[in-house]
């Protein structure tokens, strides 16, 4: 579901891996029994038109079901765990210029990049608690 990456791709706006996000929300916060269900059913094509009428706006992912918003929540605590430095740390050396002088132009280059990804991992948070 999730590809070979293993990662949902979020933007600004909106998820940009929309469906494999939903599909893959919609599996983890369903119950054993209405996972069987719906395996036998054959959901999995049922679901197509309701799927591609939705998207996951940041509006959207704000009005996810709690159990939704909490798997999301906690992903995104264990994602921003795995980086070695918080968003402040980053903001700090992006204000300090002399610090930030000192970085090669690859350095400089990977902060920013860090940087952003850790404002849109934070933003997700507020959306979601």
């Amino acid at each position: 579901m999730v590809g070979e990456e293993g990662a949902f791709v979020l933007g600004w706006d909106e998820v940009l891996t929309e469906e494999e996000l939903s599909m893959t929300l919609k599996v983890l916060c369903m119950s054993e029994e209405e996972f069987k269900e719906y395996k036998e059913q054959d959901g999995w094509e049922d679901d197509s038109e309701e799927e591609e009428n939705s998207t996951l706006s940041n509006e959207a992912l704000s009005r996810l079901k709690t159990p939704c918003k909490k798997l999301l929540y906690d992903s995104v605590l264990l994602t921003l765990e795995s980086y070695g430095a918080d968003l402040k740390a980053e903001q700090d050396l992006l204000n300090n210029k002399e610090a930030y002088e000192k970085l090669s132009r690859r350095e400089q280059q990977a902060l920013h990049v860090r940087y952003g990804q850790k404002r849109i991992l934070h933003q997700l948070l507020e959306l979601v608690q």
